[in-house]
């Protein structure tokens, strides 16, 4: 690692965004705040719980989406507990009558990590450019870039197929994949 000013080091790890498809009409049906903020939560307990137990960080949580860093090493446990997340958050939303399912997004690649923000106020964040190639990987669904794909296993590997153009790779069981993630 190189180190950085305040305690930063430039680091490789697995970068992942989540997002609720459809949470914006999901939300407006609600017309409650008060219950929405409970359901939000709960959202945000799951995906704590489920990416701590798996080695892996929340950096941020904003609105319907998150942040999480997982490091590069095992990246079976991460990209597992990311399907079981996908898979529990899907179930109970629909258990909700909510249309939304959680969106996955995997990458691996370089950050400086560490404390930013106010003076005060410093919390540990991510930076950098891998970031963004994270949150623009196109999928409606669940998709991990080709840097994230080459860490896994070959058992792992077996789990997704190739999707061009860009290269991403999808669960099997997807009939196909989608450009965009609505929110």
């Amino acid at each position: 690692m190189t180190a950085k000013p305040e305690g930063r080091a430039t680091r490789e790890l697995i970068i992942v965004f989540l997002d609720l498809s459809f949470y914006t009409q999901d939300a407006r049906r609600m017309g409650d705040d008060g219950r929405l903020a409970g359901i939000v939560d709960g959202y945000y307990e799951r995906v704590a719980q489920r990416c701590s137990a798996a080695g892996g960080t929340v950096v941020k949580f904003i609105g319907d989406g998150a942040l999480i860093v997982f490091p590069i090493d095992p990246a079976d446990a991460a990209v597992q507990a990311l399907f079981q997340l996908k898979s529990e958050v899907d179930d109970w939303l629909a258990t909700l009558r909510w249309e939304s399912r959680l969106v996955v997004k995997a990458h691996c690649g370089s950050v400086v990590a560490g404390p930013f923000g106010g003076h005060d106020e410093k919390r540990f964040d991510i930076i950098g450019d891998e970031v963004n190639v994270t949150a623009r990987l196109p999928t409606r669904s669940f998709a991990l870039s080709a840097e994230a794909f080459r860490r896994l296993s070959p058992d792992a590997r077996k789990r997704f197929k190739k999707h061009t153009p860009p290269i991403t790779y999808i669960p099997v069981e997807d009939r196909r994949p989608s450009n965009v993630a609505k929110s």
